[in-house]
């Protein structure tokens, strides 16, 4: 009696404690983790990792399948039609340049590709085009010659002015010292507006400052001023100024 009482408190005991799980059913004896598909739980392994990342990982869908080339990208025709005509279109090119043609490769060290148009060099640029036109003896006649004929020829003297042809402003400017805006000379006449209004009509006649002050000396100035052109008395006529002829000396 005391055996049985025993007996069922152990199978009581034994009814209520965890159920052990199988390690051994529908195990991946590769993986030796004790999981029923190591493959799932590497999925949802990056699929925790991904979320916690704050990164969505990529449905099993939008995995590309198309070829890789050699340098493990994608194919040229694979990723662009467009590219895989234009490669066609360039084999083809290079088939019917002829067996063995092969494309320019950019390096310094190979020969420049031949000239297959019908116009070529000029034949000023072509060095046996040249050397069948003349030698360099030739070439040596034709500067002798051309020495021979070089000519060097002195400067000459320039005569002095035939007569009397009227002032030169030159030798005014020159003789002259004051600057623009002294007044050297008294001029009197009509009121100051009136003189300035016929100072600048009368001015407004000569198509340069030069021929304004030509003509002025012409006529009695710089002390006589009968026209206007002076009306501040500096011997200057409609805004002459001698300074540039006085620099030229100067240099």
């Amino acid at each position: 009696m005391r055996l049985t009482l025993g007996f069922l408190a152990m199978t009581a005991l034994a009814a209520c404690a965890p159920a052990i799980p199988d390690s051994g059913a529908g195990v991946d004896t590769g993986s030796g983790v004790g999981f029923k598909d190591y493959t799932a739980y590497q999925l949802e392994k990056a699929a925790r990792e991904a979320a916690l990342a704050g990164a969505a990982l990529p449905p099993a869908g939008a995995v590309s399948s198309e070829p890789l080339d050699a340098t493990g990208g994608a194919t040229a025709a694979a990723r662009d039609p467009e590219a895989a005509r234009i490669a066609a279109e360039a084999r083809a090119a290079l088939e019917a340049a002829g067996p063995g043609a092969a494309p320019v490769q950019a390096s310094p060290g190979n020969p420049p590709p031949a000239v297959v148009n019908g116009v070529g060099i000029s034949r000023e640029n072509s060095f046996d085009a040249v050397d069948a036109e003349r030698s360099i003896e030739e070439d040596a006649a034709r500067i002798a010659r051309n020495r021979a004929q070089y000519e060097v020829i002195q400067p000459e003297a320039i005569g002095g002015r035939p007569g009397d042809v009227g002032p030169n402003i030159v030798e005014y400017a020159l003789a002259t010292k004051h600057p623009v805006g002294t007044q050297m000379y008294s001029r009197g006449g009509i009121g100051a507006i009136g003189a300035a209004a016929r100072h600048e009509r009368n001015c407004a006649g000569y198509a340069s400052p030069d021929l304004a002050q030509l003509d002025f000396l012409r006529k009695g100035g710089p002390e006589r001023d009968r026209m206007s052109l002076d009306p501040d008395g500096d011997g200057y006529a409609c805004g002459w100024n001698p300074a540039p002829f006085r620099r030229a000396l100067s240099n």
